[in-house]
C-alpha cells in the first residue's frame, strides 16, 4: 500500500509530466511553423514520451492500491524567439524535471517505501539521458549556422 504523502507527490508528478507533454507539443507546433519539420517531429515524440511517463506513474499508484489523479494543468508557453531558444528551454526544463524526480525519490526514502524507490530509479536513469540529450542538441544549435541547422533538422526528424 502506498502512503498518502507519496501518492500525492506522485500525482503531482503525473500532472507535471502532462504539463511537460503539453510544453513539448507547443514547441513542436512552433518548430513546424518555423519550417523545421524534423525538429517538430522530434519534439512531438518527446511530448509523447512525457505522456507515457504520466501513464506509467498512474499505473504504479493504482497497482499499489492508491488513486491516480490528474490535477489542473497550467497553460504552457506558446512561442519562442528562435529555434536555439526552444532547445535552451528544453534543457532547462529537463534539469527541473530531474530535480522533481530526485525529490520523489527522497520522499519514497523518507516513507521507507523501497518498492517505490526502485520504481523511481528507472525515471532517474531516464532523466539523466534526457538531460544529456537536451544539452547535446542545445550545444550543437548554439554552434550551428543555417545550413547546419537544416542538417540537424533532418537528423532529428529521423527519430521514431
Amino acid at each position: 500500500m502506498i502512503t498518502e504523502k507519496l501518492q500525492k507527490a506522485i500525482n503531482d508528478q503525473i500532472t507535471a509530466e502532462m504539463w511537460s507533454s503539453n510544453l513539448y507539443l507547443s514547441m513542436s507546433f512552433f518548430l513546424a511553423k518555423e519550417g523545421y519539420d524534423g525538429l517538430a517531429n522530434w519534439m512531438k515524440k518527446q511530448s509523447q514520451e512525457e505522456l507515457e511517463h504520466a501513464y506509467e506513474m498512474a499505473g504504479y499508484v493504482i497497482r499499489r492500491g492508491g488513486e491516480a489523479k490528474v490535477n489542473m494543468i497550467d497553460v504552457v508557453p506558446q512561442g519562442w524567439g528562435s529555434v536555439q531558444e526552444v532547445f535552451k528551454h528544453v534543457y532547462e526544463h529537463e534539469c527541473n524535471v530531474s530535480a522533481m524526480i530526485d525529490k520523489l525519490v527522497d520522499i519514497a526514502s523518507a516513507e521507507k517505501d523501497k518498492a517505490t524507490q526502485d520504481f523511481l530509479w528507472g525515471f532517474v536513469r531516464e532523466q539523466v539521458e534526457e538531460e544529456a540529450t537536451a544539452l547535446d542538441i542545445y550545444e550543437k544549435m548554439k554552434k550551428a549556422d543555417n545550413a547546419s541547422l537544416i542538417l540537424l533538422d533532418e537528423k532529428l526528424g529521423q527519430r521514431k
